[in-house]
Parts: structure tokens; sequence; C-alpha cells
């Protein structure tokens, strides 16, 4: 199919004007879980933290495994917009701006999680490492302050890179939209006339942002993944966990990228600009991060086998056979197992298959985390204090309404911005008064 600019804007644009059914099914949705959210968050608060499940030994748990999903999450939109960008793989161009929102999206769903888990969450400035007047400096060798830093560094960078590829298609929405939008349009733009000049700072600034972001995808989650390494817990003290999490992060993010994109094309009729090939490419970083991910947990049973330390032998023991076993083996089925599926051509062409394996693996991805941190804790040193952790209605309520609050913003975000990009889908497009350039 040729597209025209013309076309191209009234496309894209369109996404911006009156909703239809399926965008306003799923607003209601992300709705819903944020009063259940709501609820359980207002019922905790009053209550104490002892409404959840938490019980000796384990006193992480839901919140913590949410906030290190989340964080994973947010990192393979640095991946495809980055990286790819670095290396010109031009099937990018329809897709980087929503896996950039999804990386800001995620970023700010997860830093909820540290002030849930706090119980108090009016003191939620003590997350943050300043000297207090009562001189209670924080620790700088702890990996929760180092927390901190890169999440917080993560996070700005990600959130200028993603303003600063939306600034172009914010002047066209400031000349293309009159109602009350172009008031916030006209403030957002900065003045973008797209003159010569404006766009070569501006291609020089993107690529600095592509540059320096990309090695953040690596080092946030190796940071996130020294929380358990650096301890001396049975189960997360092990050198493998920083390329392990960040193999995990990307695979998760690219999964729930497919997720999204599969939800916005159908809700927006945008099969002309977000194709088929677009999500056999995705399909393919999921196979390859499922593979190293695959081979992630094989080389922990090694290790743990190898250096016949009982105590861990016992604990990963625990993990494929204890209580919380079924958990295990749904997490290696989604992980492991159903991502195999991609070998087939015709799996990774057929998009009702691709969302399905895409809930499956986000489904494993979280389990991933749930079972690092709670068998660990439950299952550790003295057989006395071994103990297992229920959760209750409001630790499910926080969960789920974690990704109500996601949704909700990735869905007004594409109400107020073009989730595809107007400009680099014009660059690939011929030149209306010439060739191609």
């Amino acid at each position: 199919m040729s597209l025209s600019f013309g076309q191209v804007n009234q496309d894209i644009l369109a996404t911006l004007r009156r909703p239809g059914k399926g965008y306003l099914a799923l607003l209601a949705l992300a709705l819903g879980l944020i009063g259940l959210w709501g609820v359980a968050e207002y019922f905790q608060l009053n209550r104490g933290l002892g409404v959840a499940g938490y019980a000796h030994p384990v006193f992480w748990a839901f919140d913590i495994t949410n906030f290190v999903f989340w964080v994973g999450i947010a990192h393979s939109g640095t991946l495809i917009s980055a990286i790819l960008f670095l290396f010109r793989a031009k099937w990018r161009v329809s897709i980087y701006r929503s896996a950039e929102a999804m990386t800001v999206f995620a970023i700010i769903t997860a830093g909820l999680f540290p002030v849930i888990h706090m119980g108090r969450a009016w003191f939620f400035y003590w997350l943050f490492p300043y000297p207090s007047q009562r001189l209670l400096w924080p620790n700088f060798r702890s990996p929760l302050v180092w927390d901190v830093f890169a999440i917080s560094t993560y996070f700005t960078v990600s959130a200028m890179f993603f303003f600063l590829g939306l600034l172009p298609d914010i002047a066209a929405c400031r000349d293309q939209i009159s109602d009350w939008r172009q008031r916030l349009y006209a403030l957002l733009s900065l003045g973008w006339q797209g003159t010569t000049r404006q766009w070569k700072h501006y291609g020089a600034a993107y690529l600095f942002f592509a540059g320096l972001a990309t090695p953040l995808v690596v080092s946030v989650h190796s940071v996130v993944s020294w929380d358990f390494a650096m301890s001396i817990v049975p189960g997360w003290h092990s050198t493998i966990f920083a390329p392990y999490f960040v193999a995990g992060a990307i695979f998760s993010g690219s999964a729930m990228v497919l997720t999204l994109l599969i939800l916005f094309r159908k809700a927006f009729k945008l099969e002309a600009y977000i194709t088929n090939r677009h999500f056999e490419n995705l399909a393919k970083v999921v196979l390859l991060t499922s593979l190293i991910v695959t081979y992630s947990y094989l080389t922990e049973y090694f290790i743990v086998h190898y250096n016949q330390n009982a105590v861990e032998h016992a604990g990963f023991i625990f993990r494929a056979g204890g209580h919380y076993a079924p958990l295990f083996w749904i997490m290696l089925t989604c992980n492991s197992g159903i991502p195999l599926l991609l070998f087939f051509p015709g799996v990774r062409k057929s998009v009702p298959a691709l969302f399905l394996i895409s809930l499956a693996i986000n489904l494993g991805m979280w389990l991933e985390r749930f079972v690092i941190i709670v068998t660990s804790l439950a299952h550790e040193f003295m057989p006395y204090a071994w103990g297992n952790y229920h959760p209750t209605w409001v630790d499910y309520s926080l969960t789920l309404g974690s990704f109500g609050w996601f949704f909700f913003l990735f869905l007004s975000f594409v109400r107020l911005f073009p989730a595809v990009s107007l400009t680099e889908v014009k660059e690939h497009l011929p030149h209306p008064g010439g060739p191609e350039p």
C-alpha cells in the first residue's frame, strides 16, 4: 500500500480524535482496576501492613515482586528505540514511540511500590538518600540506595529521550488540531518550526541520547539485581544475577510491547503502519531472549549442584518441589516452553498466537520474580525459621491495580500524542516532489 504525506497525517492524527468502542472498553477496564487498587491501598493505610500476607520470614513479597517486574518491563523501550536507532533498523519506526512510552510509564508504576511497601506512604521522602536533621545518613554501600540513583537516572534520561522524539510531532499537532489541546501543544512544542538549523541540532541531540540511553539498559537492571545478589540469602547470592536480570528484563519488556501494540493496532485500525512484519521481528527478539533466560536457569541450577552448598541445594529443591512448586513449573512453561513455538514462522505471523504468547510470558516473568524473592526468604538457613507466604486480597488488588494504572497512563498518552511517529514514517516514504531520499 502506497502512502502519501497527507494520508499519514490523516491516519495517525485520527487516533487523537473521537475514541472508538475498543478504546473505551480498555479505558473502562483500566479505571476499574485503579478503583480496586484505591480501595485496597486505603484499607491497608488504615489497618496497617498486617492486612497483607506478610509473615515471618517473608517480608518481601508482592510489592517488591511488582517493583522488579515493572522496572524490567521498562527496559525494552530503550532497547527498541535507542539500540535499533543506532543500528539504523528501519522496522523500529512505527513501534518505537509506544515502546518509549511504555518505558516511562513502567518506571512511574514501579516507583509506587517502594512507597506502598513502606506502609506509611506519607513518609515517602525517607526513600531518598538525603542527610536529615536527625543525622540518619543513608548507607551508601547499600544496594537499596544504589537503586534510587540508578532508576532516577534511567527515568530522567528515558523521559528526555522520549520528549525529544515527540517534539516535531507535537508541533504538527499544534498546527493540525484546533481544540483545547492546541495550547498544550503550543507550550510543549517549544517554538519548533522545522527549520534546517533546528533539524540539525535535533538529529545531533537524538543521537547523543540514544548513545547515552543504551548502556543504561545494562546498568540499571544490574543494580536492581544487586538488591538480591549482594546479600547472603541462599538463592540470591549469585554472580549470574546481573546478566540474568538484564536478559529477563528485555524478554518481559519485549513481550509487553507486543501486547500493547496488538491492542493499539486493533483499537485504532493502524494495520498499514504496524504490520505483521513488525510483530514477527519483535517475536524474534522475544525468542532470542527466552533462550538466554532459559540458559540462565540451567546455569543457575548447575552452579548450585557444582558448589555442593547444602543450604543452597536444599533451597533450590524447595523451589522445584516445595510449597511453591506449581508456580515454579508454570514459570518454566511460560518462559522456556511456550516461547519455543516462535521457531515456527506460522506462529510468528499469527497475531492472535503472538498475543496469547505475550500474555503467557508476562505471567511467567512476574512469577519468576515472585519465585526468586519469596522461595528464597521462605527457606533460608535455619529450619526452625522456615515459613510460607500466603497473599491476601490486598496483595492481589494492588498487583492488578498496577496493571490498570499502567494501561491508564498508556491509553491517556495515545489520546493526547501520536503513538506512531509522523516524522519518521514520512522519512521512509518517497518524497512527493521527487525520488525517494
